[in-house]
């Protein structure tokens, strides 16, 4: 919400508040709309990676936003670079819902949310320690930016059962891969708009398309129209790079009445 006042912390950004971590998860961070943590499953996988969640406990009112928060807020970072032997980090995202508050229309959680999170190891078979910086908006009428770092040890206890259960559910809850009769098709645009087909189970009334402005792009909220009794969404091109990317795509989630999906769009 660009036209919010946001409100720096001080001295309190950045200061995790003195709890002890348990188990394979980090201390609680604690800041005024609510707590942040990571929480891992301790052992890494056959492919050599380790799952975990940032785990986003909101207080009532409160809200933090997807990986596009649309025309406000601020999409939630990670940075592993501190920490050892872990390369990469990768965000996952629940389906988001649409919001309208007043200040700005926004995408993202009004509720206590745990976003997965896929640490890559650089030798699979060497212990690993996570330091991440964090950084995410956790707004009510003002927006406080949450910035800290999180530590985890992994192995502190990697048969935790607490744990492994909410990085397993966290995953589980994740929107499924888009197929045929549940997706989008892009149609003929222009140099400023977007314009995809969705097909999806359910009641039409209950679908929303969520595109994320990544490499550049800028959207603005779709609009809805029907067309040879199928829904399709336009959605305006804010800004766009100089240059159209060749490699990847554009992350984008189709919600309905029947569940939620996931894919990536060409770039327009």
């Amino acid at each position: 919400m660009q036209s919010l006042k946001i409100l720096l912390l001080g001295a309190a950004i950045g200061l995790a508040a003195a709890l002890p971590a348990s188990a394979s998860s980090s201390a609680w961070y604690n800041s005024e709309g609510g707590k942040v943590r990571l929480v891992t499953s301790g052992k890494p996988d056959d492919a050599g990676r380790i799952h975990g969640v940032l785990d986003i406990a909101l207080k009532p009112g409160w809200k933090t936003y997807w990986r596009d928060p649309g025309d406000a807020g601020v999409p939630p970072q990670l940075d592993v670079s501190a920490s050892t032997n872990i390369t990469d980090a990768t965000l996952s995202f629940p389906a988001p819902q649409r919001h309208d508050d007043g200040y700005g229309k926004w995408a993202g959680y009004n509720y206590p949310v745990s976003l997965p999170v896929t640490f890559t190891l650089a030798a699979p078979n060497q212990p690993a320690v996570i330091d991440a910086d964090v950084f995410l908006g956790i707004c009510e009428s003002i927006c406080i930016p949450v910035q800290t770092r999180l530590s985890v040890d992994p192995a502190s206890d990697p048969d935790n059962a607490d744990d492994a259960a909410l990085v397993k559910a966290s995953f589980t809850a994740l929107p499924a891969a888009a197929k045929p009769d549940f997706g989008i098709k892009v149609l003929p645009g222009d140099h400023e708009t977007l314009v995809v087909e969705a097909s999806f189970p359910g009641d039409p009334q209950a679908a929303d398309f969520f595109v994320a402005g990544e490499r550049d792009y800028m959207f603005g909220t779709p609009s809805r129209s029907e067309k040879d009794g199928k829904l399709i969404f336009t959605v305006p091109i804010l800004d766009r790079p100089s240059t159209t990317p060749t490699d990847g795509g554009l992350h984008y989630t189709l919600t309905s009445s029947a569940g939620a999906v996931e894919g990536l769009l060409p770039f327009p």
